[in-house]
């Protein structure tokens, strides 16, 4: 439920990308805000820039113009170092491939982020296993991703990504790898575990499922950002 702040607000983020002789005008003015404890959903055809407007907003890439706002943080003013611990502290990841480590369990995997940011090892593991069981995965704690099918690893994502307590989930293709019934329990356990635990979340997707459960949803197309209404 929202507080009635805003976590993230985009005000006419601006990316060109150079090719050869020609300019590509990605994002040509993104504007749009999502409240504290809400959701929201970017859909778009492949390359109209989805991913690169959630790198911005997670500190991987920077805009050429505009200013982003995450929790209160002027993100696209940010030094290098202060990015990185914007990274680590407030906005936790999911992409469409995994990234779990293949020598670490999926419990291992969970909590290594927290215990790698300072969190002391009994509290990340707790955390890690509390999570785990959001996503239902307490039986699956001991295995290593490559005894995981494809919906159990990205649930383990989906658990890894809120460890440190991030205010900020960026969900990048979270089901494009998935069968229809794992992206369906997967769209369910990310939304319940966002919500469960207060995260504001924003997903790009081309998952019609998974973009109709946002509290509001965005086209990109063109450069341009458009709200639907739902």
């Amino acid at each position: 439920m929202s507080n009635g702040s805003v976590m993230v607000n985009a005000e006419g983020l601006v990316k060109n990308y150079i090719s050869g002789d020609e300019t590509l005008h990605i994002l040509k003015g993104i504007s749009f805000a999502i409240p504290c404890g809400l959701s929201a959903a970017i859909s778009g055809r492949s390359g109209s820039g989805k991913s690169t407007l959630l790198n911005i907003l997670g500190g991987l890439d920077r805009s050429d113009g505009g200013k982003a706002f995450v929790s209160g943080i002027e993100i696209t003013a940010l030094p290098e170092k202060n990015l990185s611990v914007y990274r680590s502290k407030k906005v936790g990841f999911i992409f469409q491939f995994h990234y779990l480590l293949k020598d670490f369990t999926a419990l291992e995997n969970v909590m290594l982020p927290a215990y790698i940011a300072g969190m002391k090892k009994k509290e990340a593991l707790e955390r890690a296993k509390a999570l785990l069981a959001d996503m239902r995965l307490s039986d699956r704690a001991g295995h290593f991703p490559s005894q995981l099918s494809g919906g159990e690893r990205q649930r383990v994502a989906a658990a890894r990504s809120m460890v440190n307590d991030p205010d900020l989930i960026l969900a990048d293709e979270p089901t494009g790898n998935l069968d229809p019934d794992n992206s369906a329990l997967v769209t369910d356990l990310l939304y319940a575990g966002a919500e469960k635990w207060g995260k504001t979340l924003l997903v790009v997707t081309h998952d019609e499922k998974l973009a109709a459960r946002a509290s509001s949803r965005y086209t990109l197309e063109n450069g341009l950002l458009s709200e639907n209404v739902i």
